[in-house]
């Protein structure tokens, strides 16, 4: 069985639980999520399993969409509710202040991970380090936040939309309106309803049930290999050259020569696929297709990335 499965992640779990117990309701071989969630979080976590895995790397540049909700006027030391309070105080603010501050973070920006994080410094998760009251300085990262919209205010609560590149922090967020606002903010409950191109329609719930009914859940939502990476231009090739892929074969433009390519520049990536929709392989073109013509036919035109074999 291979593919992804987007769980809709229960508050309270970590990643790692979500996927430890997907593969075992499935009995996988492998399996392994594409963008962490924290605890306090829901919604939208797509979980790749056996020849799947071999995908997430390209999935890991993916957006990301947020619901979430900040508490005004308190800050904790790991910027949501599940932390410990240093300051506490009653914001007076008003839904302009608030407008303002949102659309403030829209952009790009540098955004240091919180010390608080599954960030990595040493080899040790960055929690891990401030767990033992160890202060890491660990660098700035480029994010962007491509919108932001006011959904709801309930005083102290305000819940707002959010559109971002990955590695973004939404607590991070939170905490900076916060500081804007003059009050402080932490992040009380936040939801992701997309990440690339899986959203939370075709998210399931583990839930309850024995064992066979959460096996029959998780298999009837499994998206299949072949509808990974829509975006990708897809090239048909038989089985003759199908095999020789999966064997080691590097492609030549002879090899690519009587089937048709889209247009692609070099650098593009290329999935090779078979008639029953098989996903063979994932390539980056080394030539743009409008020279492959014109080169030695024996020249490598594609170097393959991933090669995928059906259990």
């Amino acid at each position: 069985m291979d593919g992804v499965v987007v769980i809709n992640k229960p508050a309270g779990k970590t990643s790692h639980d979500v996927v430890h117990e997907v593969k075992k309701i499935l009995g996988a071989r492998k399996a392994g999520h594409t963008g962490t969630l924290d605890p306090l979080a829901t919604g939208v976590l797509p979980v790749c399993v056996n020849e799947a895995t071999k995908l997430a790397p390209f999935f890991s540049e993916d957006s990301k969409d947020y619901l979430a909700t900040m508490l005004l006027g308190v800050t904790t030391d790991t910027l949501d509710t599940d932390g410990r309070i240093l300051t506490s105080r009653e914001p007076k603010v008003t839904k302009d202040d608030i407008e303002r501050a949102l659309k403030g973070l829209i952009g790009i920006q540098e955004q240091k991970p919180p010390s608080y994080s599954a960030v990595k410094y040493q080899g040790r998760s960055l929690y891990k380090w401030a767990r033992q009251g160890v202060e890491v300085d660990v660098a700035s990262r480029q994010v962007e936040i491509f919108k932001i919209l006011l959904n709801d205010i309930v005083l102290p609560y305000v819940t707002f939309f959010v559109s971002c590149s990955k590695g973004t922090y939404v607590r991070s967020l939170c905490s900076e309106a916060g500081a804007v606002l003059g009050c402080g903010a932490c992040l009380s409950r936040l939801h992701r309803v997309r990440s690339g191109s899986f959203s939370q329609e075709s998210a399931v719930l583990l839930g309850e049930g024995s064992m066979s009914e959460k096996r029959d859940t998780l298999t009837a939502g499994m998206i299949p290999l072949d509808r990974m990476l829509p975006e990708l231009a897809c090239v048909l090739v038989d089985q003759v050259l199908a095999e020789k892929i999966k064997e080691g074969l590097q492609p030549t433009a002879e090899n690519l020569r009587a089937y048709h390519i889209p247009f692609l520049a070099t650098g593009d990536v290329i999935k090779f696929t078979q008639k029953n929709n098989q996903l063979v392989a994932l390539g980056r073109m080394l030539y743009p297709v409008s020279e492959l013509p014109g080169i030695d036919q024996r020249a490598q035109a594609v170097k393959i990335l991933r090669v995928f074999n059906r259990e």
